[in-house]
């Protein structure tokens, strides 16, 4: 416990833009600041109970937005560090805190007295003057707080309160058990022979991390949070690759400390019996109905639509792979090696050897922050006086076109082992007129970091997942709204990716691609040939990525459609998944599924959970958008503040689809998609 007084998250921040003193904040300050909090919000909402006149907006819904302040501004700091930096300590704050953040979230939503005044005036809504933000607030938090079960009665509460902090307990359990195997199930390679293929940067970024090990003059390749890993492209060692796909597929299913099967299995059970309490028959029912799909039909249809022209080209595909190994069966570790090869002779191109021109400063500066000016005249100025949580965590100060201060953007690029695996954006400091403040977003990614002195060369695929992360940021950062409930991208799950898969688009657009895609040592240009060899296999290898990602979309919809007592089943993991997959038709052994249950993160300790299908189900409106821009001359000042003002701006303060159909003029149309994946038939 510490002192208050002495406690820097419970003053204000000395530093701009209400970034977070990180240098001073020690992880025995976060305990008691979170402490302070949550019964300060409480005492804010009996506030609100407590008033004896009949509930209006401005009694009832406008304190209730400015209630809790402290503890978004103590939680975002935390969660930011427990994403990205979870040292021992930090697991175990957060394995404290889960269950009381969960009862907090509870003993609010669940309030009768505040549902009963929100309630109240949302039967009224029709006859009150109010702005359509102000509509839509009280719409939300109705809709909102009734989907949470402030409906049921006392017994029904009770123990919904129950379920949500196991399970709060157990999302935790999970994460944290991934993160230690897959830290544990990293390849250490003797001899640097076995990693024939890879490029100097790469052998330099494994010798690093084995050197961080203590493991010095062997190598060590960390493992990606997805299946595969980007070097099983270029690994000409056979066994070499396997070892590294076994080592991921492997992932808390070993049946040691760190097995998440079990936990898994209390998961879907609970969240089953949850739904059941809340008066849906499953988790994906439950999930699906507050989400632009609406049901788990819905999701299931789009699907199944594409999962089975992708699951016949994936077939095709395996088939030119087979014609080039020759006898060798071509199994799953050797997909992608043989896949470079079919490219290369189809194409004459080798994807691997174009990272001497995607060097990571270059491509942020001249590509990701350039595309963002070009498009919506912002700029950035780093600012190395500003501290993170992370010496790798870099901040960098937005403005508008006009000069005037937009927020700040923290680019958290390297891979480490305390930090979880994939990409993601956060918020740090969200934008809201009620309340003041202007944005603070993050992005974190995990690119292998070399030796000092060496550069950073991405593959392209990390590229497009730094712009992708960055449509994240943009969202963030664009969002004007007066509440803070729709602040930033606080949007529905299944619509949140799409600003993101937008901002891919500018990868190759010409000007853009000209002025990052400069050779490390020569800064000549990607050359024309190559570029247009890129654009002509855009579609190649789609029937293996549609695939493996629609497995990972089906076996989250698989769990989540289970019912309260098919849950209770003692379910064998691997022999549901394999039963999924062959139910949808993607039970290909060479195409593994882009996660498997042990290690699904996104579902089982992230935010994803029966709605993993929201990358396809954005991409429709992503590939139409797309369509859009290229039909009313690309990347134009004023296209940029079309789509500013009528979707990045409006934050979660509209409804998307109506959002969407104010931009674009109608509903989207899934042909582009079916077309850019090659389903087109």
């Amino acid at each position: 416990m510490t002192d208050a007084a002495a406690n820097p998250l419970l003053a204000p921040t000395p530093l701009p833009y209400d970034l977070p003193p990180y240098r001073d904040i020690r992880p025995e300050h976060y305990l008691p600041a979170f402490e302070v909090a949550f019964a300060e919000q409480l005492a804010e909402v009996a506030n609100i109970t407590r008033v004896r006149s009949m509930p209006t907006f401005e009694n009832t819904l406008e304190p209730l937005e400015r209630s809790g302040e402290l503890l978004h501004r103590v939680a975002s700091t935390f969660y930011t560090v427990s994403s990205a930096d979870a040292t021992d300590e930090i697991q175990a704050i957060e394995e404290e805190l889960a269950p009381l953040m969960s009862a907090h979230q509870d003993a609010i939503q669940l309030d009768g007295d505040l549902y009963w005044r929100i309630k109240t005036i949302h039967d009224q809504l029709e006859s009150l003057a109010l702005t359509p933000e102000q509509r839509y607030l009280v719409e939300r938090r109705h809709r909102e707080m009734t989907h949470a079960g402030a409906a049921l009665d006392g017994e029904a509460k009770a123990k919904l309160t129950d379920l949500n902090s196991r399970l709060s307990v157990l999302s935790t359990t999970f994460e944290k058990n991934l993160l230690a195997d897959t830290n544990d199930l990293a390849v250490v390679f003797d001899d640097v022979a076995d990693l024939d293929g890879l490029t100097d940067g790469e052998i330099s970024a494994a010798a690093q991390a084995a050197a961080d090990r203590g493991l010095e003059g062997r190598y060590v390749v960390t493992l990606t949070l997805f299946t595969g890993h980007p070097y099983l492209s270029s690994l000409t060692n056979r066994e070499s690759r396997r070892r590294l796909l076994e080592a991921s597929r492997s992932r808390a299913s070993r049946g040691n400390e760190h097995d998440n099967r079990e936990v898994l299995r209390e998961i879907v059970r609970l969240r089953a019996e949850r739904a059941a309490l809340l008066g849906y028959s499953t988790h994906a029912a439950y999930i699906t109905s507050d989400e632009t799909a609406g049901s788990p039909e819905a999701v299931h249809a789009l699907l199944r639509r594409l999962a089975v022209p992708a699951a016949a080209n994936a077939v095709r595909e395996q088939v030119a792979l087979q014609e080039i190994a020759g006898s060798e069966p071509v199994e799953a570790h050797d997909w992608a090696f043989y896949t470079e090869k079919v490219r290369a002779a189809e194409y004459d191109l080798d994807r691997a050897a174009l990272r001497p021109w995607f060097e990571a400063e270059r491509v942020l500066r001249d590509g990701v922050f350039e595309a963002a000016h070009r498009l919506y005249g912002v700029s950035f100025v780093e600012r190395p006086d500003l501290p993170a949580y992370h010496e790798d965590a870099r901040v960098f100060e937005v403005f508008n076109e006009d000069g005037s201060a937009l927020g700040l953007y923290i680019l958290d690029l390297y891979t480490r082992d305390t930090k979880r695996g994939g990409a993601w954006m956060n918020s740090i400091v969200d934008q809201s007129f009620l309340r003041g403040g202007m944005p603070v977003v993050v992005n974190n990614l995990n690119v292998p970091k070399p030796a000092a002195g060496t550069p950073t060369l991405l593959t392209l695929d990390e590229v497009t997942t730094l712009f992708h992360e960055f449509g994240h940021a943009l969202h963030g950062l664009f969002a004007v709204v007066t509440y803070p409930h729709f602040a930033g991208t606080a949007v529905f799950r299944d619509f949140v990716e799409f600003p993101s898969q937008v901002n891919e688009m500018w990868i190759y657009w010409p000007e853009i691609l000209d002025g990052y895609a400069r050779h490390i040592e020569t800064d000549e240009p990607l050359p024309a040939e190559v570029v247009q060899k890129l654009h002509d296999s855009e579609a190649f290898n789609q029937g293996f990525a549609t695939s493996e990602y629609l497995a990972a979309a089906w076996l989250d919809q698989a769990w989540h459609s289970l019912d309260a007592a098919q849950s209770e089943e003692d379910i064998d993991v691997a022999g549901f998944e394999a039963s999924a997959l062959a139910d949808i038709g993607l039970d290909n052994a060479a195409v593994p599924t882009r996660y498997s249950s042990t290690y699904f993160a996104h579902v089982f300790s992230g935010g994803y959970s029966a709605g993993y299908y929201s990358y396809i189900w954005s991409e429709v409106l992503d590939a139409d958008t797309v369509e859009w821009f290229r039909e009313n001359g690309g990347l134009t000042r004023p296209n940029g503040d079309r789509f500013r003002g009528r979707l990045l701006g409006v934050g979660g303060s509209k409804d998307p689809l109506e959002a969407y159909r104010d931009f674009r003029g109608r509903d989207a149309d899934i042909q582009p998609l079916l077309k850019r994946r090659g389903l087109d038939g």
